[in-house]
């Protein structure tokens, strides 16, 4: 009898602690260093620094988010949408969490030394740094700004990747950068706004909280208009062709839509809505680069 119930209990434990991990997040962190890897070169990517970098970005990133979990663990515990992490229900002591966190990161560190660089290493444990302290720590509870501020963290795989496979960090990979950290305020402020009953009780001084729904709506619309242009960079700085021109266009086209729609007429449906489109925004986007600069290559090499 035991022996049917013990693989129950273990697989649920399992579960409880990739959940600290935030795995859709880092999923997605991970596709971008990723790309960044591939875009770095018109050669093949080494494999040993593509499985040794990959796993090490995605270790930290899991790690950083264990530790913010563990810092956020009032907070969740007050907002529906969080509320469920293991973390904020007291299903992982804070001590069991600081050790995985410390066994993800520690390897992951160790893994991005072996296999591609020290200059990855240590740019990846600055970014765990940005958003596991500096983020969670001081911006996150003290500023309305703090998505603004904080998604310099957040925009830092594609740099991450293109580190990890040729040991330097060009003007290509701060577009890629600059894309993310544009697109992360009204990606976050759209969940912010839907979400909004969440923020009042969590007692955060999120933006549609401190300035009000219209005013965060007003900004989602500006950054929208700006991320637009932004898209176009890769295109401009000739590090991508029309195939990506033409993406960029219609699926930037798409979100400012929803932007202009949200400003105009909101409703928490809609804003859902862009919040979802958001995520496949930017996973459509960064494969298009990809798939622009292998059709360069073929076409051209």
């Amino acid at each position: 009898m035991k022996s049917r119930i013990l693989p129950s209990i273990s697989t649920n434990r399992i579960a409880q602690y990739w959940v600290l991990t935030k795995p859709r997040v880092t999923h997605l962190a991970v596709f971008c260093a990723v790309i960044g890897m591939f875009l770095s070169t018109r050669g093949m990517v080494p494999w040993q620094a593509f499985i040794g970098g990959t796993i090490g970005i995605w270790l930290l990133a899991g790690s950083a988010f264990a530790v913010n979990c563990l810092l956020d663990h009032r907070v969740d515990a007050l907002m529906r949408r969080t509320a469920q992490r293991p973390s904020a229900r007291g299903e992982i002591t804070p001590t069991e969490i600081i050790a995985f966190s410390t066994l993800l990161g520690t390897t992951g560190a160790l893994l991005l030394y072996a296999f591609t660089n020290s200059l990855t290493m240590w740019l990846t444990l600055a970014t765990f740094v940005g958003y596991a302290i500096i983020y969670t720590v001081f911006l996150k509870p003290s500023t309305p700004q703090n998505i603004v501020i904080g998604g310099a963290a957040g925009a830092m795989p594609p740099a991450l990747g293109w580190s990890a496979i040729t040991g330097t960090v060009p003007a290509d990979a701060w577009i890629l950068v600059l894309i993310i950290f544009v697109w992360t305020p009204p990606h976050f402020w759209a969940l912010a706004l839907y979400r909004y009953q969440d923020y009042i009780d969590s007692g955060l001084p999120m933006l549609p909280i401190t300035h009000g729904k219209r005013y965060t709506r007003l900004q989602i619309l500006l950054y929208s208009i700006v991320l637009f242009l932004v898209s176009l960079m890769p295109f401009l700085h000739r590090m991508s062709g029309y195939v990506y021109l033409v993406s960029a266009i219609l699926l930037s086209s798409v979100f400012l839509g929803y932007a202009w729609k949200l400003w105009r007429n909101y409703s928490d449906a809609l804003s859902r809505s862009m919040f979802r489109y958001s995520i496949v925004y930017l996973s459509l986007l960064f494969a298009a680069l990809l798939i622009d600069h292998y059709l360069e290559i073929f076409l051209f090499d």
